[in-house]
Order: structure tokens, then sequence, then C-alpha cells
């Protein structure tokens, strides 16, 4: 709609011709065209990160992580089936940085019986153990005095094989035995991001059905459920899709790709009756706040406790989004507080 002009402000305009007023659609439309560039420039933006976090990961070595700093930390091959080989990264607690230095395997694993808590760290899609921000959560739990077992799939990172959900859980399954057969009567916990609280839910009904349990199981920007076949969806990195739907980060390097994956967390949390925390920012970009209020409440529940099952949510203000959660300050203690329960 066009502002008429009238007779007190035309005998005001420079003589020769009126100055047309500016058109207020015109002006909303330019509005809304650079409100779609910043949204734009965001999803390009949320594109690119995790794109470059790949490409540099996938130039360490991962068999050496002394030289990204890690140096209480070793890296271990292991064989949960026939030509299967999945690579972890083991830390120590950082009391124990000092001994740790220049200790062999069997040192390390002599070290798993000293009595203090133990994590199996199961990572999110894409990337590998070398992640920043995979490796921001395992010094975190060092630093709080825990071990921490990182985890690379079969078929991520240097693991060979093909990845499956049940090759996914094989394997996580494994570490766990691994783990139990040196860790003497130390706590053992494991926490899941991602992709990994699919597999955290799968192996602990897995465990269930051989009458064992995790001592404390964390979700970290966990999603519930829903049968996908990836190939089948468009993968493009700068779809607006990265936006509609959140499991697109299942599709951008995705080794599950060729595969259907099912993950019915709602299923397993229903059988589970470990202690759960479930972690979660408020402003997730990938995997929306209300999957873990729907987690919790499910588990919730199942377990028909308040006190079993708890979910800590982060500000959105804080910006950490998806990945981000290591960097919160109040985190260790958030940690500390909940495995001391588990020795209630």
């Amino acid at each position: 709609m066009k502002r008429r002009i009238n007779k007190s402000e035309r005998k005001f305009q420079p003589a020769g011709r009126l100055q047309k007023p500016k058109d207020l659609n015109e002006h909303a439309r330019s509005q809304w065209t650079w409100t779609k560039m910043g949204l734009l420039l965001m999803c390009v933006l949320s594109a690119t990160i995790p794109f470059l976090m790949h490409l540099f990961s996938d130039y360490v070595d991962l068999s050496q992580p002394s030289d990204i700093g890690l140096n209480h930390t070793i890296n271990i091959y292991l064989e949960p089936e026939e030509g299967v080989r999945v690579g972890v990264w083991y830390t120590v607690p950082a009391h124990r940085w000092k001994e740790a230095q220049g200790q062999n395997l069997e040192w390390y694993e002599k070290a798993l019986g000293d009595g203090s808590p133990i994590f199996i760290y199961l990572h999110g899609n894409g990337g590998n153990r070398s992640a920043p921000h995979r490796i921001g959560i395992a010094n975190v739990l060092s630093a709080v005095g825990y071990h921490v077992l990182a985890l690379d799939y079969r078929g991520f990172g240097d693991s060979t094989g093909e990845p499956t959900e049940a090759g996914l859980s094989t394997d996580a399954l494994f570490l766990y035995h691994w783990v139990k057969a040196r860790s003497g009567n130390s706590l053992v916990c494991v926490w899941g991001h991602s992709l990994g609280s699919g597999v955290t839910t799968n192996t602990a009904v897995k465990l269930l059905e051989e009458g064992k349990q995790f001592d404390g199981i964390i979700l970290e920007g966990a999603f519930l459920t829903g049968e996908v076949a990836p190939n089948q969806l468009f993968e493009h990195a700068f779809s607006w899709f990265y936006w509609k739907f959140p499991y697109i980060q299942f599709f951008l390097f995705n080794p599950l790709k060729n595969n259907i994956v099912v993950f019915p967390t709602n299923k397993n949390l229903q059988k589970i009756r470990t202690p759960i925390m479930i972690l979660h920012a408020e402003d997730d970009h990938l995997v929306p706040f209300a999957s873990a209020q729907e987690i919790y409440r499910i588990a919730k529940k199942a377990q028909n406790s308040d006190e079993r099952v708890k979910l800590v949510p982060f500000d959105g203000s804080l910006g950490y989004l998806h990945n981000g959660l290591y960097k919160d300050p109040g985190l260790p203690n958030i940690i500390r507080e909940f495995v001391q329960s588990l020795k209630a």
C-alpha cells in the first residue's frame, strides 16, 4: 500500500519532480530477503563446521593420540568378531597423568582395576574418536577422576568392517566385557551421544539378556527412534532439509548410509532399570529438546522414580547446540553427583 503525499508535504519537495515514497511492501520484501540470506548463512555454517571437523579428524593418526596432546591416553585395537578390528582410545584419570607417561598397554589394563569409575564413550555419527567435542568429553571425565574408553565402531575412523546397527551394538558389548574382565568391582558406566544414545540403549538391552547391566547411563543429545533408509533421502549438505529434518546429521559423511537403522530407544527404555541421566541443550539444532523430554518421560515411567532418571537441560542462550555441552563449567559437578548417587 502506497502512502498518499498530502499538499503540505508536496510543497517542500525539490523543484522539478516529486520523490516517490518507499513502498512498504517492497520494504517488507527486502527485510524477508535479508532474513532468508541470514538463515542460509547459518545453514551453510552448520553444514560447513561438521565438514571441517570431518576433514581435520581424517588427518589424525589415530594410533598416536599423543600427537594431539593426549599423553595419558593409549590407543588399543580390539577384535569383537573375526575380520573386524575396532579402535579405542583409553584415557586414565588426570591424577594419574604423570604415572602414565611412557607406559604400555599392560600398565593401562592394570590401571582399570584401581577402583576409579569407568566410562565407555559411544560417539555420534560421522568422523571418529578424535573429533574435538569427543576429546572434550573425555578430558572432562578424566579431570573428574574417571577412566574413559572412546570407541570407534566398525566402519568408523580406522576401524574395519561394515557398519550396521547390530554390528555397532556388538562392538560396544565387546568393549564392555573387555573392561569388566579388567576392572574388578569398579563402576562401569556408558555415555552415549547422539547416534551413540541409540547404540547405548541397544547394548543395555543386550546386557539385560545376559543378566548384566551398566552401573549408570548418560545420554547426551539423544534422539528417540525411527526406521529410516538413509540412501533414500536427499544428501546435499546445504539443503534446507538440514533444518527441516533434525536427523540430517546421519546423512552427512555417514558410514551407515547404505543400511537401514532403527535404534528403538523408546522400546529399550521401557526395559532398562539402570539409573539414567539425560543431558540436552535447549538450542540443539540437530535433535530437538522435545526429544529429551520424551525420553525422560518414558524412562521415568518405566522406572517409576524421580531419583533414578534425571533430565538436565542447558539453557539455549549458552549456545552449546548439539556438540558443545563439554564446554559447560558446571558439567564436572553434574557428572560427579550422578556417579556418587550410583554408589549410594
